[in-house]
């Protein structure tokens, strides 16, 4: 499982970025890391993030009333982070997570 370093190193720089905080919105550049219709993905948008775990080679990032976002970064990419409502340019950004800063 050579994504684990990866996944653990995320998990490690997201945890006291994100946790607590609110989900200001998710932009979709690309809808291939979109895997369901339901709930819509709209409703995760002002729920507070509550808890991140690895599962297998996934990140998921766990919000208020049991919602969960999911990403595979053999999917996903690479995260990198930047300031809300920055613009999702190229090809290789598919989607955005804003947080307040």
């Amino acid at each position: 499982m050579p994504e684990l370093p990866d996944i653990t190193a995320y998990l490690s720089a997201l945890e006291p970025r994100i946790s607590g905080q609110p989900l200001l919105g998710v932009r979709l550049n690309s809808f291939t890391l979109l895997r369901t219709a339901q709930p819509p993905l709209e409703s995760a948008a002002g729920r507070t993030v509550r808890e991140l775990r690895r599962i297998g080679k996934r990140i998921a990032i766990g919000l208020d009333d049991e919602l969960w976002l999911v990403l595979h970064l053999m999917i996903a990419g690479r995260l990198h982070w930047k300031p809300p409502a920055a613009k999702l340019a190229g090809r290789n950004a598919l989607a955005a997570f804003d947080f307040p800063i």
